[in-house]
């Protein structure tokens, strides 16, 4: 599986990585103690590569370690959890 430079912007709450020129992004705010995911965007010249994926494990990941609960707002993120049951601990 194709792995991808993610970076985050803590201050702008998301997640964004470059792939062909083109901006893929996952937003966030936060809701008291909770994470929640509100947009998983990749733009259709890139689809199918599993970048969605590592931007929404990207959030996961950094919601773990900030001990943070996760609400996946986004249909993508809703279905992604459930494919990925190691992150399920984490849902609010």
């Amino acid at each position: 599986m194709q792995r991808y430079e993610v970076h985050h912007d803590p201050v702008a709450h998301r997640f964004t990585t470059v792939v062909d020129g083109l901006e893929a992004e996952v937003t966030y705010h936060y809701d008291g103690d909770l994470l929640v995911i509100n947009h998983t965007g990749v733009p259709r010249l890139i689809e199918g590569r599993g970048i969605a994926s590592e931007l929404v494990r990207a959030a996961f990941e950094f919601a773990r370690g900030a001990g943070l609960r996760v609400r996946p707002a986004c249909s993508y993120a809703a279905l992604w959890v459930q494919r990925h049951k190691q992150y399920g601990d984490l849902l609010a």
